[in-house]
This record gives C-alpha cells, sequence and structure tokens, in this order.
C-alpha cells in the first residue's frame, strides 16, 4: 500500500474513531472523553491531508 493511502485510510480511521469519542463524551458529561475525542479527529484530519498532499506529490 502506498504510504498516501495508508495515511489517508489511517486519517479517517482516526478522524471517526474522534468523533465518536467526542459523541460519546458529551452524553456521559465526560469532558475529558470529549476532548480527547476532539484531538484524535482534528490528528486523524490532518493525517487525512497529508495523505492528499502524498498523492499530489507523486505526480
Amino acid at each position: 500500500m502506498k504510504s498516501s493511502t495508508k495515511n489517508k485510510t489511517e486519517g479517517t480511521y482516526h478522524e471517526t474513531k474522534g468523533k465518536i469519542k467526542e459523541i460519546s463524551g458529551i452524553i456521559i458529561n465526560d469532558p475529558n472523553l470529549e476532548a480527547e475525542g476532539a484531538v484524535e479527529k482534528n490528528a486523524g484530519k490532518i493525517q487525512k491531508r497529508i495523505g492528499q498532499i502524498e498523492k499530489a506529490l507523486e505526480k
């Protein structure tokens, strides 16, 4: 698997996982879980963008 594809896939995974944690934190009223989810979601977005940039540079 190419590095760009791997980064895009893992980024989407972490973004989704972070969003689930963030929503779970809101539902159960756990600010730490909510913050952890927000951080993971944003990290996933960044990783996904890195994959997109790598793909553009491959061409």
